[in-house]
């Protein structure tokens, strides 16, 4: 199917709201969204759990053997590109509440760091380059694809106030280091990236991507598309199932209005639900393993074979769950959901788009490390432990 620019039916009668500055007067559904998210971030991190209650002792500070020094390089790289004042924009503590203030949605609500719409195009590059060196090559072409249909949309509704490739700002939290905690994040319509880096071990949750649309096949950037695997892999590993299964894994027809741990969502309870990984056949096991391997290989490698190794210590208490239908053209909403990883995938209503119910022309995902280690969390809180006292260790 062709996705050209009149192929798509623009929601004309949504009130602008600008990506760049917060708007003034805002809407009524901006300033709940945004005093709802002031009253959850709140909230003392504790991280997504199944009951409210966080498991131990699911992650150790401990060598992975995969070096870190190209993401400190390319750290450093960056903030050399900037000037006095974007530096100090761009730089945040690395136990700030920064690392939680950030929103999938594209109007401005509460962004920090610099601004890629700002900066020059070699100060970019520096940009792209951070992203780059913390992502697998399928990870920073998903992420620069969810960046040009962003500009893609802005084409398409005209709205350059609230949509543009470079609408997404870039924090770094702490110093660069080889042994220090540091990390970055990136945040913007529908990109979100976190990464916590302690010596060699790497934290890449929250991670957050999403597109509306999915694909396009004319303009600068024809050919784009984002997440034609996890859909149709997520997809064949439902009708994969029989019929007794399906009963255990399907939770209902009528999708969420959103993925369960969008921004803001870091604490929320998410009990275990649909079937256990124990139950499939070798087979079934087999597609929802390479389903996993989908997600955390947009980490860089290396790094996502830590974290494939991390998920398999724990598949006796992985589920997958899903709602919606399961036919060929179907919407639908799916989770897999173990101590150690929570991934979710989305089919949304139109929001630049016109369409009131779900369709596969918007998309969002979301990976979380549960029990506390989102952001690197529980790494930072045990290695404030073990050798800076005047931290808490809880």
């Amino acid at each position: 199917m062709a996705n050209t620019f009149g192929d798509f039916k623009v929601r004309h009668q949504r009130p602008a709201a600008s990506a760049r500055t917060f708007p003034a007067p805002a809407s009524e559904f901006l300033l709940r969204y945004r005093d709802n998210g002031e009253a959850l971030l709140a909230q003392p991190f504790k991280g997504v759990t199944a009951d409210g209650v966080v498991a131990p002792g699911l992650f150790k500070v401990e060598k992975t053997g995969v070096s870190t020094r190209p993401l400190q390089d390319a750290a450093d790289a960056f903030l050399a590109s900037l000037g006095a004042e974007a530096r100090a924009r761009a730089v945040f503590p690395v136990e700030t509440d920064a690392w939680r203030r950030w929103s999938n949605i594209h109007p401005y609500v509460m962004r920090h760091g610099v601004c890629l719409d700002a900066l020059s195009p070699a100060q970019r590059d520096r940009a792209l380059a951070l992203l780059q060196a913390s992502l697998s090559a399928q990870g920073f072409e998903t992420a620069r694809g969810v960046m040009k249909l962003n500009e893609v949309i802005r084409a398409i509704t005209g709205r350059d106030q609230e949509y543009g490739e470079w609408l997404y700002w870039l924090s770094v939290m702490g110093t660069p280091s080889d042994d220090a905690p540091w990390g970055w994040q990136i945040d913007g319509h529908h990109l979100i990236v976190n990464c916590f880096v302690l010596g060699d071990q790497l934290v890449m949750t929250p991670m957050f991507m999403g597109s509306e649309p999915v694909a396009i096949d004319e303009g600068p950037y024809a050919g784009t598309r984002v997440f034609e695997v996890e859909e149709r892999d997520g997809l064949a590993l439902v009708r994969a199932l029989t019929d007794d299964q399906r009963a255990k894994t399907v939770l209902g027809s009528a999708l969420p209005q959103e993925v369960f741990t969008a921004a803001f969502r870091d604490n929320v309870e998410l009990r275990y639900q649909g079937i256990r990984f124990g139950e499939l056949s070798s087979a079934q096991q087999r597609l929802l393993l390479g389903l996993v391997d989908t997600y955390v290989g947009r980490i860089r490698p290396g790094h996502a074979a830590v974290k494939k190794e991390e998920v398999a210590r724990h598949l006796a208490d992985t589920h997958f769950a899903w709602i919606g239908a399961v036919e060929e053209d179907s919407v639908f909403y799916y989770r897999i959901h173990s101590p150690v990883v929570l991934i979710e995938f989305d089919h949304q209503r139109g929001i630049a788009l016109d369409n009131d119910q779900p369709a596969r022309t918007h998309i969002h995902t979301v990976i979380r490390t549960p029990n506390g280690n989102d952001y690197g969390r529980d790494l930072l809180r045990q290695h404030h432990a073990q050798f800076d006292h005047s931290h808490p260790t809880h």
